[in-house]
């Protein structure tokens, strides 16, 4: 499957939850998709990172992963997702937590520093000490992770433009059907 990385694939607020944004649909089986399945996307996302991820200042240029980075790097995308996920939904968990820095641990040991894997572990340390944890939130229309820096933390998509849009569509339609006799 094709498509571009664009501003809203770019959404979390932080690199280490846009690689976890990178699997679509994560709690649907049938119709998940993983943005990395294809070795093409996966080298053109440092590129797009560098463009259009909020911590882009932070890491500026971004190599891409080397083949024997990769299994470390996907078991750190999961742990990432499982962590904050059950940190916004239910607290923080102590042994997803040391899951995670196992996985943060095998990528700073392991790895080149400047590539993506590094700087995802990087991210994910920073998200963990986050100050006002939260802020993080889950998008109430695609499920992505993302942080709130609205004003009044009362941000409840990841992207306005687009699931906002789409759930202020649908809302709109359910409404309108109901009037129709």
């Amino acid at each position: 499957m094709s498509f571009s990385w664009t501003p809203h694939r770019f959404a979390g607020g932080a690199l280490a939850l846009d690689v976890a944004n990178t699997v679509v649909l994560r709690d649907d089986p049938k119709r998940r998709i993983d943005r990395f399945a294809s070795r093409e996307q996966m080298r053109n996302f440092p590129r797009a990172a560098a463009e259009f991820c909020a911590e882009r200042a932070l890491f500026g240029e971004i190599a891409p992963l080397a083949a024997q980075d990769e299994a470390d790097f996907f078991a750190l995308r999961e742990a990432i997702d499982l962590y904050f996920r059950k940190r916004i939904l239910d607290g923080s968990d102590n042994q997803l937590l040391a899951g995670l820095l196992e996985a943060v641990a095998n990528i700073l040991r392991g790895t080149n520093p400047g590539n993506l894997a590094a700087a995802t572990a990087h991210s994910a340390l920073r998200l963990i000490a986050m100050p006002d944890p939260e802020r993080m939130k889950i998008c109430g229309n695609c499920g992505w992770l993302f942080i709130d820096r609205s004003k009044n933390r009362s941000r409840a998509w990841c992207d306005m433009a687009v699931c906002g849009n789409r759930a202020k569509a649908n809302r709109h339609y359910r409404r309108k059907k109901e009037e129709t006799p």
